[in-house]
């Protein structure tokens, strides 16, 4: 193996390794809310505080990465999520952990980015850096197929802390090898400093926002504290808003935003990560907390997403030059709102069948709407802003998953409590009151993709030759 070659599976492997801890997490929830005493609606902050943190800071950390060194950001990221690695498993509280996976989740933004730009330095353009990039994209696909069937395992036989603890040797590796095969590289042209108070309002809106929803299922929606973190959460917004109109480099320049093609797909984005994660969230712990199945086996029933995922880019990528990319986005959504409701028909006696073939037609609902979306988002703007566009269409998805994670679990465990007639922090439910708000999350969800559909509808406009391209 050339030096390319071994600098592109070091970066494969980081990669791999980002995308396996959010699934082997996912499979570990169970195990880690009954260790560490998470309420159900403060479950969710496991993935939410690393989601969060991921989505506030990574059109941020790509501007780093040009001014401060690509090699160097790598670098400083992956040890950031090294540590924090180690930090996730020694945690002892739901407060240790919560704020170890919001530092894990900053890590990887900043690594992502370096990362990817690397790869396109040192490849050149054409078929040489076509398939490095596809090699990565191959990587995150069987990261997270990856992920199911080993966070399960692990957390089995060795129990969950072992899914944070494996990426400490790989991670130190890593850091030891960047200093041999990866060159550096600066942007020298650039030399206004990144937009720091941007991405720290928008980060701390979007944490009050969901923390807000969170309080909301126990204090009351017109409680004082949910009113008043929803509405600090709302001025935050509003200066961010104010900061990316007078500073000199904004996250994300106004001019983009005019796009309708950019919004639209952001908004197909943002709608199938809300409508798919809580669902499979939600699906993991019903088959643990409600029928009793052991994480191995919960990671297994992961697995159809994970692979009909691919099978859907796979078949969305064929057909919308043909068809259009609205119709393959209105189409994928509509599949995803068909996968809740199937999803919907488990029951406290069993569900097993609902949840693989509502967890199949999730994944090619999404497989194929998310390649249409990227697509359509990417080419909406000029060539020299595609980098951004993606850096916003990744965000836009990122904060879906937080959002929806947010809203469809407060949702459940509310859900939950009134049919059992108890307090969320009272007694644990019975199955029947689980398997009530799990279903009222579901319906949901088929809600959240809909409104998708209609964005993809009516703010998309269609043009088969941009999708075609």
């Amino acid at each position: 193996m050339n030096r390319k070659g071994a600098a592109l599976a070091l970066l494969c492997v980081a990669q791999f390794v980002d995308v396996l801890d959010v699934n082997a997490v996912v499979v570990a929830l169970h195990t880690i809310g009954r260790d560490l005493g998470f309420s159900r609606a403060d479950l969710q902050w496991v993935i939410s505080a690393y989601v969060l943190s991921f989505a506030g800071f990574l059109l941020l950390a790509g501007r780093v990465a040009d001014l401060w060194g690509r090699r160097r950001t790598f670098v400083v990221g992956l040890a950031l999520f090294t540590g924090a690695s180690l930090l996730c498993g020694l945690s002892f509280s739901p407060g240790m952990l919560v704020a170890s996976r919001a530092v894990q989740g900053l890590g990887a933004a900043i690594t992502a980015p370096a990362a990817l730009s690397i790869i396109t330095t040192i490849f050149e353009e054409g078929r040489e850096r076509n398939r490095a990039v596809a090699a990565w994209t191959a990587v995150a696909a069987g990261g997270g197929a990856a992920g199911l069937l080993l966070g399960g395992l692990i957390t089995d036989f060795f129990g969950w802390e072992w899914v944070f603890f494996v990426n400490v040797p790989v991670g130190v590796v890593g850091i030891s090898l960047s200093y041999v095969l990866l060159p550096e590289f600066r942007d020298h042209s650039a030399s206004r400093p990144p937009d720091l108070l941007g991405a720290a309002t928008v980060t701390g809106a979007l944490v009050l926002f969901v923390f807000g929803l969170t309080r909301a299922e126990e204090a009351g929606f017109g409680s004082p504290a949910t009113l008043g973190t929803l509405a600090l959460a709302a001025a935050l917004l509003g200066t961010f808003v104010v900061v990316e109109r007078r500073v000199a480099e904004p996250l994300v320049p106004p001019g983009v935003l005019r796009s309708r093609g950019l919004v639209g797909a952001a908004l197909v984005a943002f709608a199938l990560t809300a409508a798919t994660a809580p669902v499979s969230v939600l699906a993991t712990l019903y088959l643990q907390d409600t029928l009793g199945y052991s994480p191995s086996f919960a990671g297994l029933a992961g697995l159809p997403l994970s692979l009909c995922v691919v099978v859907g880019a796979a078949i969305g990528g064929r057909i919308a030059g043909r068809i259009g990319g609205r119709a393959v986005m209105a189409g994928g959504l509509a599949v995803v709102a068909a996968a809740a409701l199937v999803s919907a028909r488990i029951s406290a006696e069993g569900g097993v069948p609902y949840v693989f073939v509502g967890a199949a037609l999730s994944g090619l609902g999404l497989g194929c709407a998310s390649v249409a979306s990227t697509a359509r988002g990417t080419s909406a703007v000029e060539e020299d802003k595609r980098g951004l566009a993606s850096g916003f269409m990744n965000t836009a998805a990122q904060v879906g998953t937080a959002l929806g994670l947010a809203a469809l679990l407060t949702l459940a465990a509310a859900t939950t409590s009134a049919y059992a007639g108890a307090p969320a922090g009272g007694a644990p439910p019975g199955a029947q009151a689980l398997v009530a708000g799990y279903r009222f999350a579901f319906f949901a969800a088929a809600g959240v993709a809909s409104l998708g559909l209609l964005a993809a509808l009516c703010v998309v406009r269609q043009d088969k030759a941009r999708d075609g391209r």
